[in-house]
Parts: C-alpha cells; sequence; structure tokens
C-alpha cells in the first residue's frame, strides 16, 4: 500500500509534463495459486471478464491515472517482463528508465528522480 501511495503522488506531482498508464497484468499471487496471506482474494485470471473484474479492485483505489488490463496472452507482461511489477519511464518510443521487478525493487523515488531531470 505505501508504494502505492508514492505511485499516486508521482501523477500528482508530475501530470503536467508526463502522462502515466497503469496495465493491469496477469495476478502474481492469485488466492489459487502461489498466494500471500493477508493478500487481496484474487483467483487466476480464467477469461477477460475475470481480469477486468479483478483491475476494477485496483480502480477502487483511484490510482490518479488510466488503467488498461493486458490481453488473456499477457503481451504486454511478455513485452515489459512486467511480472510481478515493474515502472517504466518511455519517451517518444524509447524506454528511458527501466526499473527492476517489484516488489522488493519498486522504487518510485527513482522515476522521481528521472522526472525531475527530464524537467529541469
Amino acid at each position: 500500500l505505501f508504494k502505492f501511495d508514492q505511485f499516486k503522488r508521482l501523477v500528482e506531482d508530475f501530470c503536467s509534463i508526463a502522462d502515466f498508464l497503469i496495465i493491469y497484468i496477469e495476478e502474481a499471487h492469485a488466492s489459487d495459486g502461489w498466494a500471500f496471506k493477508n493478500n487481496v482474494n484474487i483467483r487466476n485470471h480464467r477469461d477477460l471478464q475475470d481480469r477486468l473484474q479483478a483491475a476494477r479492485l485496483l480502480l477502487d483505489r483511484r490510482p490518479q491515472c488510466p488503467v488498461v488490463v493486458d490481453t488473456m496472452q499477457n503481451q504486454s507482461s511478455r513485452l515489459y517482463a512486467a511480472l510481478p511489477e515493474r515502472l517504466y519511464v518511455l519517451q517518444e518510443g524509447r524506454i528511458l528508465y527501466k526499473g527492476k521487478p517489484g516488489p522488493w525493487n519498486y522504487h518510485p523515488e527513482e522515476v522521481r528522480a528521472v522526472l525531475k531531470k527530464l524537467h529541469s
């Protein structure tokens, strides 16, 4: 939750100079898979409707930016090596920052530094 709040602050602080987007991908810790205790109860997505329903839980947390859903073939997740979560900064189709895989290496403050440098 703390990291998500940091992300929301990034969006608020830099929305005038950057567009933000969340791509909801396959569930990393589905309740019927490799689950953690005290985690949200989301089962593996059997179809796009399941994935859309799970993404609505993210929308309930008001991410302050658009949320789109990956294909059931996990095209975005594969192309961006996003599982379980990852931050990127892109400019004109080029990757300027590629964060390490989360959750332990999920560092919104690194994105903040990149955006500050771009804005100066």
